[in-house]
């Protein structure tokens, strides 16, 4: 069987999930996505807006349910928005202040001990700069990764495919373009490394 026969074959064919996974270019109305964003949108809807605070419990059930992994321990501040939440993976002792946005199109990978603060938002999402073909309506994605002992200040904005290493301070309003290496401070738009720590 030649590689062109190959694609064609409907049992090898990629889900529209496995392309934004992987990368490629997908359809974000794929039946499937639309489900799990649906699916998502009631559990942040519970967690943001009709679970008590003092039901710390319950929140943290829903958050459980909504992440692919979270650590033993963490603490996050409502309100909190994801695209589908199953791609997040965090580790333990994890802190999120209010207001942060996480579009898991791609997987967003959270070591342990990290502080995030008010406002931050983490995009894997992205559109092509083609205007004709961002008109199809196709978009893509690019992991994160941001390691162990991270503290991302207030407002941070994290841009796809960007990876952030341990023990590295980002300073608040910073957008982060390009991976940051471990045991640095960064601040900037575009954020820069100006301190070895």
């Amino acid at each position: 069987m030649n590689s062109e026969t190959e694609a064609k074959n409907p049992d090898t064919e990629q889900s529209e999930r496995e392309k934004m996974l992987a990368g490629e270019m997908y359809s974000p109305f794929d039946s499937e996505l639309v489900k799990m964003q649906k699916r998502a949108k009631h559990q942040m809807y519970k967690f943001n807006i009709s679970t008590p605070p003092q039901y710390l419990a319950e929140q943290q059930k829903i958050i459980r349910q909504l992440f692919g992994s979270i650590g033993q321990t963490f603490t996050i501040n409502p309100p909190l928005y994801c695209d589908y939440g199953a791609h997040i993976f965090a580790g333990d002792n994890l802190y999120i202040n209010h207001d942060c946005t996480i579009l898991d199109c791609a997987e967003v990978h959270i070591g342990d001990n990290v502080l995030i603060a008010p406002k931050v938002q983490i995009y894997t999402a992205t559109h092509p700069t083609d205007p004709q073909v961002r008109l199809s309506g196709k978009e893509f994605a690019s992991p994160i990764h941001i390691g162990n002992n991270v503290w991302l200040g207030g407002g941070t904005i994290i841009c796809p495919g960007v990876s952030i290493g341990d023990n590295t301070t980002v300073g608040a309003g910073s957008v982060v373009t390009k991976d940051l290496p471990s045991n640095a401070i960064a601040v900037g738009n575009p954020c820069q490394v100006i301190k070895s720590v």
